[in-house]
């Protein structure tokens, strides 16, 4: 039972923390991100779930949407990058966790 609230804690309540990580290495659109985070991390957010957690990451501007479109026939995207930000905030997180993982060894 604690493990597994742990790690529901570390994955579906921490999703920012995935799509920043996703979003470092390209632009993605929404439904592009949450296939990856079911394929690079083992978990499915819900798809509501990932779209508002996109739109509190933007709110806080740490990524920005750049409409694209893909052809002429089709509709335009959505695409999600990562601001200066996004990237420090990040960074920020990646070395709390690398911490705290040396204090738990």
């Amino acid at each position: 039972m604690a493990y597994e609230r742990l790690v529901r804690k570390l994955t579906h309540e921490n999703l920012w923390l995935y799509i920043l990580t996703l979003l470092s290495k390209r632009p993605l659109y929404g439904y592009e991100i949450r296939a990856l985070i079911e394929k690079e991390f083992g978990f499915k957010p819900g798809e509501v779930t990932s779209y508002v957690v996109l739109y509190r990451l933007e709110r806080a501007g740490l990524i920005k949407v750049v409409e694209e479109s893909r052809s002429s026939r089709g509709p335009s995207r959505r695409y999600y990058t990562l601001t200066p930000k996004g990237k420090d905030t990040l960074k920020k997180a990646k070395t709390f966790l690398e911490e705290l993982v040396s204090r738990l060894a």
